[in-house]
């Protein structure tokens, strides 16, 4: 009778369990997209998406594994807890179980092989230095990261002065990366001084940016096979690499092939008012397509690099 009720008093805990889990997204307001991200955040690649699947199944056989476990615990410890009419001996001692044994060893082995896989599988993805519909990359950028700031160019185009296309961020401008949608993307980056760490948060990946990188034999170039939508999306450097690293901010502003195509021919123009190409805040505004074309970084803004007047904030 006893056992008989402790089983119907399980049941009922495990059905409210199940009630609970099921309720979380709804009381929440949380679709099941965004529950099955299990707090990671969104991606606009499809590397990004790649790396999220990971995470997602991961976290998945995690939840089973941990379920499956905590069925025993529990199990073992409502069904062979101590009754009221024990006689006081000791329960039946099990040792030396070989099968069970076996089982514990070989499918923690299993679990471990095939995240092992799936985790190599994904890395290398991400990590391909081709497009993966074969060939070139339909646009090379090179990226230059220094103490405390971004360059970035376009290695194949030119502007009216004969220098190769380039967007240079000081302590007043925040750097603006100016990538079209839909389009393969070889990033190719080093740095002249310290370890720098490009990171764009809607990528999901970071990447270190090392000094002489054919010296540390370091893998210095990579892909994104596509921007998947327009807009502003903020990076930061992810490497401690000095007093003024917090302010090491630049933006990615993705756009349309079509506008992208238009703001290189813009930078390859001269401005007839300066006298000078034009910049990338310049060709931006030219372009009159709304908020993606904003002259000035939306996603984040300057930190000044003022001791001074970083002293009298403080101390103010």
């Amino acid at each position: 009778m006893a056992r008989t009720e402790g089983r119907s008093r399980l049941a009922r805990a495990a059905k409210l369990g199940v009630v609970g889990v099921l309720a979380v997204p709804a009381l929440t307001g949380c679709s099941v997209e965004e529950v099955l991200r299990f707090g990671w955040p969104v991606g606009v690649t499809p590397e990004a998406e790649a790396m999220r699947n990971l995470w997602t199944w991961s976290a998945v056989a995690a939840l089973v594994v941990g379920v499956i476990t905590w069925a025993v615990m529990f199990w073992s410890m409502i069904f062979h807890r101590r009754r009221k009419d024990d006689d006081g001996s000791l329960p039946r001692q099990t040792q030396y179980n070989l099968p069970v044994e076996i089982i514990f060893t070989a499918i923690p082995a299993v679990i471990v092989a095939v995240l092992f896989g799936f985790t190599v599988n994904v890395q290398n993805y991400v990590d391909k230095a081709e497009a993966s519909a074969g060939g070139p990359a339909d646009l090379r950028v090179d990226i230059v990261g220094f103490q405390w700031n971004w360059e970035f160019s376009y290695p194949d185009e030119t502007g009216a002065d004969g220098n190769r296309i380039s967007t240079l961020g000081d302590s007043e401008t925040i750097p603006i990366m100016v990538l079209p949608t839909d389009r393969s993307i070889e990033f190719t980056q080093r740095s002249p001084d310290v370890i720098h760490s490009f990171y764009v948060p809607e990528f999901l990946f970071k990447r270190d940016v090392f000094p002489f990188p054919e010296r540390n034999e370091q893998d210095n170039t990579y892909v994104i096979d596509r921007i998947d939508r327009e807009g502003a999306f903020v990076g930061r450097c992810a490497e401690l690499c000095g007093s003024y690293h917090s302010q090491m901010n630049f933006e990615v502003r993705a756009l349309e092939p079509a506008l992208f195509d238009r703001y290189i021919q813009l930078r390859k123009e001269t401005n007839p008012q300066t006298g000078q190409p034009n910049t990338t805040g310049e060709a931006l505004q030219a372009l009159n397509c709304g908020e993606w074309c904003a002259p000035e970084a939306v996603s984040t803004k300057p930190f000044s690099t003022d001791r001074g007047q970083l002293a009298a904030q403080v101390t103010g």
